[in-house]
């Protein structure tokens, strides 16, 4: 087995993210980035969950971790849509064996910047933060590494969609942010989804975001938080299954897309996006 596409693609991803969060612009959006869901467990450490027995920064935590996940989708849609711009993915397709190596980039970059994005928020939430987190558990940290392995590869599909079919990645940023925000509140990770319409519980169950925040909830909460899910009981089987799917699909569906949009690419084409570029700056 040639391990080499696997090891450049590595490389390539450990190079993008290095270059990108150790510039002053990228140091700053990640420390701002992360400073907000702090902010706000910290405005809610000492208020109680009705009917749980739990701080509402307890039950909070999860769904910020899940949602700082999710936005790893944002990350792949971003470079997928700017090197397609700037030619790297016409290069790329020119080379013995690029495109897996390209998607292990870009699978690399977008966990790495999820990767400490969780470590700068959960840190601090655990140490000061809120209180109750079971984390003397073997248990604990299996499930919380596991589900944040599964969403990061459940999410993969949804960003290679949205770089394939959005032109401009200067769009990018702000239509995958309110896209993001917007399924985040209607999976529940701030509030119990049950709340919402039966159809909206049906679609969202169909999604990985729903499923990672019910596997990170139950990580984080006590059994009787179950009372809040969707059905009233923690299924965690399921969530596996779902997220399970979708990191298949990624596997599947992420080189198709790929080469669909490499066909595609051409010196011509290329060239009249940086004209016009150049005509929009």
């Amino acid at each position: 087995m040639n391990l080499l596409p696997f090891r450049l693609g590595l490389r390539r991803g450990l190079t993008a993210f290095i270059t990108t969060t150790t510039t002053r612009e990228g140091m700053v959006q990640l420390v701002i980035f992360n400073a907000v869901p702090l902010a706000v467990l910290i405005l809610n450490r000492d208020e109680p969950l009705p009917g749980v027995g739990v701080a509402l920064s307890a039950s909070m935590l999860p769904g910020m971790l899940t949602l700082i996940t999710a936005f790893g989708v944002q990350v792949i849609a971003y470079y997928l849509s700017s090197e397609r711009e700037d030619g790297t993915l016409l290069r790329v397709k020119a080379m013995p064996n690029g495109m897996f190596a390209y998607v292990v980039g870009l699978a690399t970059v977008s966990s790495l910047d999820a990767l400490v994005s969780v470590l700068l928020v959960f840190v601090p939430a655990i140490l000061f933060i809120v209180p109750g987190v079971p984390i003397a558990t073997a248990g604990f940290w299996l499930g919380l590494l596991g589900f944040l392995l599964l969403g990061l590869l459940a999410c993969l599909p949804l960003g290679l969609l949205i770089g394939s079919v959005v032109r401009n990645p200067r769009t990018i940023g702000g239509v995958g942010f309110v896209g993001t925000m917007g399924l985040a509140f209607l999976s529940g990770l701030f509030f119990p989804a049950q709340a919402l319409w039966g159809w909206v519980q049906v679609v969202v169950q169909v999604l990985p975001l729903y499923w990672l925040g019910h596997g990170m909830r139950w990580v984080f909460l006590p059994t009787e938080a179950a009372a809040l899910e969707i059905g009233g009981v923690w299924r965690i089987w399921e969530a596996v299954g779902v997220l399970g799917l979708w990191a298949g699909v990624a596997l599947v569906l992420g080189p198709v897309l790929l080469r669909r949009m490499a066909r595609r690419e051409s010196g011509s084409a290329v060239e009249s996006r940086r004209q016009h570029v150049l005509q929009r700056t």
